[in-house]
């Protein structure tokens, strides 16, 4: 059964109802045969990555950057899930073959460097951006729920059997 491996930073309530809503739409009652794991960005761990056929992550946006739990998710899984970076330092798209993935973002001002420090990362990684980013600033409601419940469930759905 193929596995959606959910990876995320959510300290703030509002944050965490974002995650919530991924997670409700990775797991609908109409994509069948996925199996979806959830990590929090600290505990997640090279074997959760290297057992997944996809994945969703979520991050905070700080000081224009992803969250430091999320950062330190990339550092700790990169070598062993396939990163590969060129002679020259940049992405070289990793190895492995091109998992989906799906990446939302909250800020209260600018999800911009967020997006860009992850999508650096992903970019040398063998993943595949399988669905707009999104980005959400400010207070979160029914209209940004509802986005990322259809985040989570076009991820699921991909690996859907």
């Amino acid at each position: 059964m193929p596995r959606l491996l959910v990876v995320h930073h959510s300290p703030t309530p509002l944050v965490r109802s974002l995650a919530e809503a991924v997670l409700a739409g990775a797991r609908d009652d109409e994509i069948t045969g996925v199996e979806v794991v959830e990590r929090e960005a600290l505990a997640a761990t090279a074997d959760d990555v290297l057992s997944a056929d996809g994945y969703l992550l979520g991050t905070t946006a700080n000081f224009g950057y992803m969250s430091g739990a999320l950062k330190h998710f990339f550092d700790t899984i990169f070598l062993e899930a396939g990163g590969a970076l060129t002679d020259d330092g940049s992405a070289s798209g990793g190895s492995g073959g091109r998992r989906p993935f799906g990446l939302w973002v909250h800020g209260r001002y600018d999800t911009a460097g967020a997006v860009r420090s992850v999508q650096s990362i992903v970019g040398a990684l063998p993943w595949q951006q399988s669905a707009p980013v999104l980005e959400v600033l400010g207070d979160v409601g029914a209209p940004e729920r509802a986005a990322a419940y259809e985040l989570g469930g076009t991820i699921a759905a991909l690996l859907s059997e």
